[in-house]
């Protein structure tokens, strides 16, 4: 049974000396049917092993359950991945950032508020056994000592960045150990963070962009001897919603490579394919201000988001190919596109009109949060009495993460917690009136102190100073639209507020192709019941990825929920993406 070697001079499995090519390829961000086509061409570019992130929080959404189905079949995609004779390289968290909803830690987790996170407060501990201990029964047949492709397994991620307790590593370690976990494990941090990031015993990676010497000098400072290896080897960025889209040229993303591997190091580059943020599932930052990341998470990646090779798939290939056997294939062809079509949506459903179908409300003395509601992803409606007649101001400690206010039914405003904004003034046309608050949680924070981050209407909301007797809390997921009765479209009477909206697009063949939004302003969009993602005309991205694994073959429902309102009834399908503008 091979079991990797961390040698004075480097890696050996099966006592031959190994370099680890790797590249980023999170099977969660891949529609599941298109897997093996994304690893083969991860052969074919010269990979000899790829890298995936496990997000705890899809697979166990709730405390108790846990998930191995559909997109979540890891144990299939490890399968695949073996069955292209490429090794891997497992990430499990129980922390993963990745630009992912809460960097992969479920939001049950805070329903306990004052809980302590990637650290040794008991109650996480124990959450973090149970789910090693319902992940790794199934993965572990897939270890290399068992006869599979997982050579390594990380321990935590970046937590030199967070924290410094090595007691808290020292007791994930002994977990893995216990669950069975019987290959090397491996920490990475930033050159900066080593230090406070790595444990005694644990193989120490590096991961950087840039400044390639000096990052594996500091390695080298803090693990003096054993390999090399730079596990995110960072060619490409992620985007974040009003900036523009971040692009590396291929050159010099292939220069730094070639310095990684000229060193004799072991490299992971990330992203090799970085995917899409379907759903709700994209993380955010907040360094003072608060920052969700978009839909797309193409990264600039060697596979572009529909899987195609882009420019730094034929330069990694080149560089890699001086170090390392390269497949001798041509590069991969890009798949087949729609042909451009428009869509019009005819039918329409209002989201407050059909609140009760959606989800059931909670009535209390005050606004519940979406963790206390048993809620991850969506939106949570809050509902109380206004009184009295008159001008108002609302106020609300705490928006996470943005609401829109409605009085008996009329929008009135918008609050934004990546301005931060607490305070809106209207007017109450009659004693009596009704307030409702539409709350989206754009996103957990996924990096640094801030992913405590609870959702909802947090601390003190009042209404001309005084706060309302009681509250109506509906969690809206929005997981399941089958309530929802649409009419025909009525251009004389527009739905007021946030609506479903939808449209059939009938096709011969299936094939991959991007939604196109323009006129539209802020929402969601599925596709025959497949959350694509949010849409958003702050932009830089403006259209969303379709896989064609969700098309078929006839009549296809299109169903775009609008949460303000849109200067058009249609929609395009159109065979290239839009990412918005670059900084060059």
């Amino acid at each position: 049974m091979p079991r990797l070697e961390i040698a004075a001079d480097g890696f050996r499995l099966d006592d031959r000396p190994l370099r680890i090519i790797s590249g980023g390829l999170h099977y969660f961000r891949v529609h599941p049917e298109q897997w093996a086509d994304r690893l083969r061409k991860a052969r074919l570019m010269g990979l000899n092993t790829v890298e995936t992130y496990v997000p705890w929080n899809l697979h166990a959404p709730r405390r108790g359950e846990f998930r191995l189905d559909a997109g979540l079949d890891l144990p299939r995609f490890l399968d695949l991945a073996a069955a292209e004779g490429l090794y891997v390289l497992l990430r499990p968290g129980p922390y993963i950032c990745a630009e992912w909803e809460g960097g992969g830690l479920p939001s049950w987790l805070l329903a306990d508020e004052d809980v302590e996170l990637r650290s040794r407060d008991p109650r996480y501990l124990k959450a973090v056994d149970d789910y090693l201990g319902a992940l790794l029964p199934p993965v572990l047949p897939h270890l290399s000592t068992r006869g599979g492709p997982i050579i390594a397994v990380q321990l935590e991620n970046e937590y030199g960045a967070y924290g410094d307790d090595t007691g808290y590593l020292a007791e994930l370690a002994q977990m893995l150990d216990r669950h069975g976990v019987d290959v090397p494990l491996f920490t990475c941090d930033q050159p900066s963070d080593l230090a406070r990031g790595g444990l005694d015993g644990v193989l120490r990676t590096v991961n950087l962009g840039s400044r390639v010497d000096a990052g594996l000098a500091e390695l080298r400072t803090q693990q003096p001897s054993g390999p090399l290896m730079c596990s995110e080897f960072w060619i490409g960025w992620f985007d974040r919603w009003g900036g523009t889209h971040v692009t590396r040229s291929a050159a010099d993303a292939a220069a730094d490579l070639d310095r990684l591997l000229a060193a004799g190091a072991s490299v992971n580059i990330y992203m090799f394919h970085g995917g899409t943020n379907f759903g709700l599932t994209n993380g955010a930052n907040d360094k003072g201000r608060y920052r969700p990341t978009v839909t797309s998470y193409d990264y600039d990646a060697p596979l572009d988001e529909a899987g195609d090779p882009g420019p730094k798939y034929a330069a990694f290939r080149e560089v890699i190919a001086r170090y390392a056997p390269v497949p001798e294939q041509p590069v991969p062809a890009p798949s087949p596109k729609l042909a451009p079509a428009v869509v019009e949506l005819t039918a329409c459903a209002s989201l407050l009109d059909h609140r009760e179908g959606l989800g059931s409300a909670v009535h209390a003395d005050r606004p519940q949060l979406m963790e206390e509601l048993g809620q991850s992803f969506g939106f949570v409606l809050y509902e109380t009495v206004l009184p009295v007649a008159g001008p108002a101001v609302l106020r609300i400690a705490e928006v996470r993460d943005r609401a829109q206010v409605f009085v008996d039914g009329q929008p009135v405003g918008v609050l934004e917690r990546e301005s931060h904004e607490h305070a809106l003034a209207f007017h109450v046309p009659r004693g009596g009136a009704h307030l409702a608050v539409l709350v989206e949680n754009q996103g957990r924070v996924n990096y640094g102190q801030g992913m405590h981050d609870r959702k909802g209407l947090l601390g003190e909301v009042t209404v001309n100073g005084l706060a309302p007797e009681s509250w109506s809390s509906r969690p809206l997921p929005l997981d399941d639209l089958r309530g929802l009765s649409f009419t025909a479209f009525e251009p004389a009477v527009p739905p007021v507020g946030p609506a479903f909206h939808r449209g059939h697009l009938d096709l011969e063949q299936p094939a991959d192709g991007f939604i196109a939004l323009d006129g539209w302003t802020k929402g969601q969009v599925w596709i025959n019941g497949f959350a694509l993602g949010r849409y958003w005309s702050r932009g830089p991205q403006t259209t969303l990825y379709v896989p064609a694994p969700v098309l078929t073959a006839g009549r296809n429902e299109i169903t775009v929920l609008e949460l303000h309102g849109s200067t058009t009834r249609t929609v395009e399908l159109r065979g290239t993406p839009d990412l918005g503008p670059t900084e060059d």
